[in-house]
């Protein structure tokens, strides 16, 4: 069988001044270190061009052999929001009352959070994030590549994406995240990873006052 020739193509890269990448850089820096975590959201329709874009924002992100190996499914439905919602306050129940350690709950005391979840519902759009260890195409069984990892990868420019974008988000992750493949009727195979919430904020939303890691503590150079 002739092995299948693959296709290149010229890299569409800018060469900027690098002046210019500094100032690039640090306006990046800064509005992103403006993005937080809330839990207060408004239901202020958000239209889903934004939401489509900004996952094909977080599609570019690199992944084993180029795979793909995740699933976003977004969540308007409001019976489909409150049926994740108490399977999501079940679980959290059961965290917050008998899983958790009592180092970890003092850990989230600053962050005032138990297992009743009103975001779950209120905000306009829920992102169910899936990672695809393999599917079942034609009836074969078809292996991907670090789906984990990739994964991750593109949630994190997922949540930059719809920061940048204007929205708010929260990671909500309730252990374990099973559910979601029961509710969303998504394969078994496929791991459930995060619950993302997205919307605006409500006008009198306030945060922990709490400051991120200085350079020196996240990095080094060798």
């Amino acid at each position: 069988m002739e092995e299948k020739k693959h296709k290149f193509k010229p890299l569409d890269f800018e060469y900027k001044d690098e002046q210019l990448m500094s100032k690039i850089a640090e306006n990046l820096n800064q509005d992103l270190n403006k993005r937080r975590t809330i839990r207060t959201f408004s239901d202020r329709p958000v239209p889903i061009e934004i939401i489509n874009n900004c996952i094909m924002a977080a599609s570019s992100s690199p992944s084993g052999a180029n795979k793909q190996p995740y699933k976003f499914v977004i969540v308007q439905d409001e019976q489909v929001k409150n049926d994740l919602r108490l399977a999501a306050e079940k679980e959290e129940w059961q965290f917050y009352n008998k899983r958790a350690s009592q180092v970890w709950l003092n850990d989230l005391k600053p962050f005032r959070t138990n297992h009743i979840k009103p975001y779950l519902t209120k905000a306009p759009y829920l992102i169910a994030i899936f990672a695809k260890p393999f599917d079942i195409i034609n009836d074969e069984k078809v292996k991907y590549y670090y789906p984990i990892e990739s994964t991750g990868i593109a949630t994190g420019a997922l949540i930059s994406s719809l920061h940048l974008s204007g929205l708010a988000t929260l990671t909500h992750t309730p252990s374990p995240l099973n559910f979601l493949n029961q509710v969303l009727d998504q394969p078994k195979q496929y791991k459930a990873m995060i619950l993302l919430v997205v919307g605006y904020p409500e006008h009198d939303t306030i945060v922990p006052d709490q400051d991120r890691k200085p350079l020196n503590e996240i990095s080094q150079i060798i």
